[in-house]
């Protein structure tokens, strides 16, 4: 018997029990002569002391070392001196035999939550980094919440459908990830960036729930909330409206905020993709402060300072209290900050609302009596900072929402615990591309307009075509966007008509889509759905930017997995077998 209980499980009650436990050596003490090991598993940490001059285990002390494999048989005992930061602290086990099941070579980083090991040698050695007690939560956690997930979804009368990852490539989105095919040579599969097809497709079939917990892939530029392969949560219902899609998925999200973390959210909030960006200058706004967006046009302009005279929009924030936090040389590197390439902007007008008066980096283009008009219509009071912008409308909507979450990380308003969940609706169905000339589909090209917009859009103009609105949604939590759906297209005509104004000739749709439009054919229901970001979700649970240890094993930001050392070439017979291996020039 390797073990009696797990190295979490004993407690007083169990004093005087023999017992045996297995785990591994996170740190041992020797007080002369006696020998305090902690063994861990992963279910905690038990202390053990044995008597390193006992006859039956002289000299095994001298032979163990950290991460070594051990069972230990012994008696449970009350400790001396508790600890009460351990659920086992209150007792020890009294070893009578200690052996060791397999030795260890010393770890190249300690196997604990504040670790010495960086990112990239911990990704070497993953499954050292999977013993750290944080990362192995991390992983229980999301295990928990797929297990919970399945749960509701089955008393919502979903069945669980596995659709294929060797598809068809589509030109639409993120790039492919592209597989040779030995059996037709010159031809390729796709790993698929969605399943999106293949559940309309089963709605058409007449499964009428589907949902499934399914690996995506998109070979794209990486950061901390994407990996190559990804996880979503992917749902699709037959015979629903938009309004019946948000309310199961609000449920899904409080039932899962509930069962796992034991936190009640509130019915979610709805805004409109215009009214987010007019207020906040994002499609995903973080509602856990406010500092919402004011336009200035109608105060500021016409005043003789040319940057907001010449500006299409002026617009700023009222930061709360932070007139004495910010002297001119933390502004200067606010700044600063702001002028980096990834954010672009040309500069930053404040106001500092103080006791002595008005403080302002444009103070010699308006009088203190014309800025004050700022401040109330910003709703400001002495001791506000109010940051101010201009420009071309879109850029300085989103340059101002990247300074507005900044303020928010600085004045420490993104509270750890509170989550404000937002549903984001009325998308644009279309977007215009200057560069390339053509429309691109805001979510995806199966996005059915709003029925109010149908008409137009089958028979509208150019311009017309801008302004369509998608029966699309967004479910934004803390600023992060952890789930998006649509109501699709399930007609012919339709669809064929958006796969033009996307610029697809009638021949590439049908080869590329041709399967989908002909079951429309057939009597396809109204349907929609919706796709949670399952790794996504788990980290904004748990307040974390990085969904890579909520990977099990993950990707580092050039796409590596570095414990196996892959991508890698393959063997030339392998390449020359599928027609891949370059032939040499004649």
């Amino acid at each position: 018997m390797y073990r009696t209980h797990d190295c979490g499980a004993l407690r007083i009650e169990n004093v005087g029990q023999e017992v045996v436990l297995s785990g591994w050596l996170q740190a041992s003490r020797d007080f002369g002569g006696l020998t305090f090991i902690d063994l861990r598993d992963r279910y905690g940490i038990t202390q053990l002391v044995f008597n390193a001059e006992d006859e039956d285990q002289a000299g095994i002390d001298a032979k163990l070392g950290r991460e070594y494999v051990l069972r230990a048989t012994g008696k449970v005992r009350e400790r001396s001196n508790k600890n009460p930061n351990r659920p086992t602290g209150d007792i020890e086990i009294e070893v009578s035999k200690l052996e060791i099941l397999n030795a260890s070579k010393v770890p190249p980083f300690t196997i604990e939550d504040e670790t010495d090991g960086g990112d990239d040698i911990r990704m070497r050695y993953r499954y050292l980094d999977l013993r750290r007690p944080q990362v192995q939560n991390n992983i229980i956690f999301r295990s928990n919440l797929a297990i919970e997930t399945r749960k509701y979804l089955a008393e919502q009368r979903f069945v669980e459908v596995e659709t294929p990852f060797l598809i068809k490539s589509t030109p639409e989105g993120a790039r492919d990830f592209v597989v040779p095919s030995r059996m037709n040579q010159g031809q390729f599969y796709a790993l698929p960036q969605s399943p999106q097809t293949f559940k309309q497709i089963l709605m058409v079939a007449g499964m009428d729930r589907y949902f499934q917990i399914v690996k995506c892939f998109r070979d794209e530029d990486l950061r901390a909330d994407r990996q190559p392969e990804f996880t979503q949560i992917d749902c699709e219902m037959a015979f629903v409206t938009q309004e019946d899609i948000l309310n199961t998925f609000e449920g899904l999200t409080k039932y899962l905020f509930k069962t796992v973390k034991g936190v009640d959210l509130p019915d979610f909030p709805r805004m409109s993709y215009d009214e987010a960006m007019k207020r906040y200058g994002s499609d995903k706004p973080d509602l856990r402060f406010d500092m919402e967006f004011v336009e200035l046009n109608d105060v500021a302009k016409g005043h003789g300072f040319s940057v907001f005279d010449d500006a299409e929009l002026i617009v700023g924030i009222c930061a709360e209290g932070q007139a004495s936090e910010f002297s001119n040389k933390d502004i200067k590197k606010l700044t600063e900050w702001m002028q980096r390439p990834q954010i672009g902007a040309k500069g930053l007008v404040n106001v500092k609302l103080t006791a002595d008066g008005i403080k302002s980096s444009v103070g010699k283009f308006y009088t203190d009596e014309q800025i004050k008009t700022w401040a109330d219509k910003m709703g400001a009071k002495e001791g506000d900072m109010l940051l101010i912008m201009s420009g071309e409308e879109e850029k300085t909507r989103k340059q101002l929402n990247e300074l507005r979450l900044e303020m928010g990380r600085r004045m420490g308003l993104m509270k750890e615990g509170d989550f404000k969940p937002l549903w984001v609706v009325d998308f644009p169905l279309l977007e215009w591309d200057e560069e390339s000339e053509r429309f691109h589909a805001m979510h995806h090209p199966f996005t059915s307009p709003k029925k109010e917009d149908e008409e137009r859009m089958l028979n509208g103009d150019h311009e017309t075509m801008k302004s369509l609105r998608a029966d699309a949604y967004d479910l934004v939590l803390n600023g992060s966007e952890i789930g998006g759906g649509s109501i699709r297209i399930h007609d012919r005509a339709l669809q064929s008509r958006n796969f033009d104004l996307l610029g697809f000739t009638k021949e590439e749709a049908e080869a590329q889509f041709g399967f989908l439009m002909g079951a429309f054919e057939y009597g396809a229901p109204p349907h929609g759905g919706i796709a949670f970001g399952f790794d996504r979700l788990c980290a904004v649970m748990n307040g974390q930017s990085s969904i890579r240890d909520f990977i099990a094993f993950p990707k580092n930001n050039q796409g590596r997995d570095m414990m196996i050392d892959a991508p890698s070439p393959i063997d030339m017979e392998q390449l020359e077998e599928l027609e891949l291996a370059l032939k040499p020039k004649k």
